[in-house]
């Protein structure tokens, strides 16, 4: 956790601009890495927990002020059908949380002397069937049902310590709904970022309606967009801040374009660090990308926000 002598997550928010890492799967398959089965990065907790340590280094290194850890795709149900245990299982998610840690401290060590924090991936429903329904939603099933397969892998993450947990790439409201509950007396605040298409969720519904569910939750310090298109998130921001009033979370894709059935990446890159500024002006406070978003462009993310040499500094500007 933060140590006393720095601000929380929420604090810096107020203050500033946070910036994000980048797409995690990103950096690791540049590594030389297979995350080509259903746990994804997940994976790689179990087999090769090292790797993932050096991504988020890479991140923090290039100028992140936030690790998003490898648990987006990391669920009890996930690793039960690789043959992992429950017991097993939370094991994997809480290291998570302390890989992104040991991160930290090796960047602290190499004269990193700004404030650096965690956060705690949650992946929706989608993700754990790894069939490309987190970017459509409509799963058939109750808020209540998705509330109960979230709540248990939040308790654990949540136990492990992380600054906040990032209820990412929700494409629906109603499982943002599900998600709400589900994080209500953890201890730990959370962002929630939808994935959108235009100014609607994938499942469909108006954004103005599904970031409203978010805007009396105490636990949640910001709400916004990712794992979309770079040219949807100027309305979204906009949107975001003015429904909730709380900060926003900006974090897209590079621009290209997921084909789930062939699994790969096609089209070309959108994505441009000028982008950002106009996001910030319109209520971004963490900024970053998602998918095929490497350490590179998390560099020029941070020059556009004016905040370049990242050795240096121990407040948000």
């Amino acid at each position: 956790m933060a140590g006393d002598t720095t601000p929380t997550l929420a604090e810096a928010l107020a203050a500033g601009t946070v910036v994000l890492d980048g797409g995690l799967s990103n950096q690791l398959g540049s590594a030389g890495h297979d995350l080509s089965d259903e746990l994804w990065s997940a994976r790689l907790l179990a087999e090769r927990p090292e790797a993932i340590t050096e991504a988020h280094l890479a991140y923090f290194l290039a100028g992140a002020d936030v690790a998003i850890t490898s648990s987006y795709q990391a669920t009890f149900q996930g690793f039960a059908r690789h043959g992992i245990d429950h017991g097993r299982a939370a094991g994997l998610l809480a290291l998570s949380v302390d890989l992104a840690r040991e991160a930290a401290a090796r960047a602290r060590a190499q004269g990193i002397t700004r404030p650096l924090w965690v956060a705690a991936s949650a992946g929706p429903y989608g993700a754990m069937l790894a069939d490309g329904s987190e970017y459509r939603g409509r799963y058939g099933l109750t808020v209540s049902e998705l509330e109960r397969f979230h709540r248990p892998r939040l308790e654990v993450l949540a136990a492990a310590g992380p600054d906040v947990l990032a209820l990412e790439t929700v494409p629906d409201a109603d499982e943002a709904a599900a998600l709400l509950r589900a994080v209500r007396g953890l201890g730990v605040p959370a962002w929630l970022s939808y994935t959108v298409s235009g100014d609607r969720t994938r499942a469909g519904q108006p954004l103005q309606e599904a970031f409203a569910l978010a805007a009396d939750v105490d636990e949640v310090i910001a709400v916004g967009v990712n794992c979309c298109a770079p040219e949807d998130v100027d309305t979204a921001v906009e949107t975001a801040a003015r429904v909730t009033g709380k900060p926003v979370v900006a974090y897209p894709n590079s621009g290209e374009r997921w084909d789930a059935g062939a699994r790969a990446w096609d089209g070309r890159a959108t994505f441009t660090a000028a982008q950002v500024t106009g996001w910030r002006a319109a209520g971004a406070r963490l900024i970053g990308g998602c998918c095929r978003v490497g350490p590179e462009m998390i560099t020029s993310i941070a020059g556009a926000l004016g905040k370049p040499g990242r050795t240096r500094g121990t407040a948000p500007a």
